[in-house]
């Protein structure tokens, strides 16, 4: 055990370990969580301090052209409600938000050819223009380049893109055959270089994934040094072929968040909704894992329940101004403090100055 630990201390002070090590780590994570903890938050503390930043997450769009086998929202779900927010609704949860003193707003929907890059274009710049002191995060997959150069110079801030695992045959056993782990890791390299606040991330638990898949994905970090990195439980939907595999833990989640804060010390990372589904206490847990984000919805209540991923997700039912109350009382209560800022990462903050 002593080895290991003297693993954690080496990654704690490089940012780098070897696949085997990285695997070592995993398969022993329930021992070595307590040890890695004190030094994740550690390193959050150094960084950013006990501050907490918010995400509004506007949820414009159910549609989805991919059908990849864990989503709830996939196309083949022929049970899934649809919706799509109009320009007039996506700017009222920015109102929303922004009175309730939230600086970024992330528009994350399925890959829905109705949104067309005018049409993503000209949200980004009415949101800019009304909001000229926020942060736009874009998630809607996978685009060519040109299309996200686009959506950067219209004003976008940011892009997530979990990269979902980086190994190529486990990303074939969780997608179609259309979809591939190279084009995914691609396209985030893409977006670094057009100069986007790039993040990344992966599910933990998901089926047939192993502790040298997850090794991988921390590998696959390490070589992209994304701005924010996104890590949540894989939580099975009903209406997919993997309704029936067993749900990914709080643990070993809670342990790749504090690895994923060694390796990228300054990365920003989100306590998900997803661990607060299955654990009562899942977000303040992650930050005191190392976590420092976190992402209240925005959209409109009568449609978060069309906006099912997974089964069983949280704060569907909660008005905006709720949420965001109660998630700072939790915030609060786990020794943390919500700031009103846009929440940038610190080597974009270095070079603001």
């Amino acid at each position: 055990m002593d080895k290991l630990y003297s693993l954690i201390d080496k990654l704690y002070s490089t940012s780098h370990l070897e696949k085997d090590e990285y695997t070592a780590l995993i398969k022993n994570h329930r021992e070595l969580s307590d040890y890695l903890f004190s030094l994740s938050s550690k390193v959050r503390d150094k960084y950013y301090g006990k501050s907490v930043y918010l995400r509004g997450l506007i949820e414009f769009t159910s549609y989805c052209k991919n059908n990849c086998l864990y989503c709830g929202i996939r196309c083949g779900n022929k049970s899934a409600e649809r919706y799509r927010l109009t320009e007039k609704q996506i700017m009222e949860c920015c109102e929303t938000g922004y009175n309730l003193d939230f600086r970024t707003f992330v528009l994350q929907g399925g890959e829905d050819p109705y949104y067309t890059d005018d049409r993503i274009c000209d949200i980004v710049k009415k949101i800019k223009t009304t909001f000229p002191d926020c942060a736009v995060t874009l998630s809607i997959g996978e685009k060519s380049e040109e299309s996200y150069r686009r959506y950067f110079e219209a004003g976008a801030d940011r892009y997530l893109l979990r990269h979902e695992t980086a190994n190529y045959e486990h990303y074939a056993k969780l997608h179609p055959p259309s979809l591939s782990a190279k084009n995914r890791q691609d396209c985030l390299f893409t977006l670094k270089k057009i100069g986007f606040q790039t993040g990344a991330g992966f599910m933990t638990g998901s089926p047939y994934q192993t502790a040298e898949n997850l090794a991988e994905d921390m590998l696959f970090l390490e070589k992209l040094q994304p701005h924010m990195v996104g890590i949540g439980p894989f939580i099975p939907h009903h209406a997919t072929p993997f309704a029936d595999m067993p749900q990914g833990s709080v643990e070993l989640t809670l342990f790749m968040l504090g690895l994923t804060r060694l390796a990228l010390p300054e990365v920003l990372l989100p306590a998900t909704t997803a661990l607060g589904t299955i654990h009562p206490q899942g977000r303040e847990l992650a930050l005191k894992a190392g976590a420092n984000v976190v992402m209240p919805n925005l959209s409109p209540t009568d449609v978060r329940k069309k906006y099912l991923l997974y089964d069983n997700k949280i704060c569907t039912g909660d008005e905006s101004a709720q949420c965001r109350k109660c998630l700072e009382r939790r915030v609060n209560a786990a020794g943390f403090k919500i700031v009103k800022s846009r929440g940038d990462h610190v080597s974009v903050n270095e070079r603001k100055k």
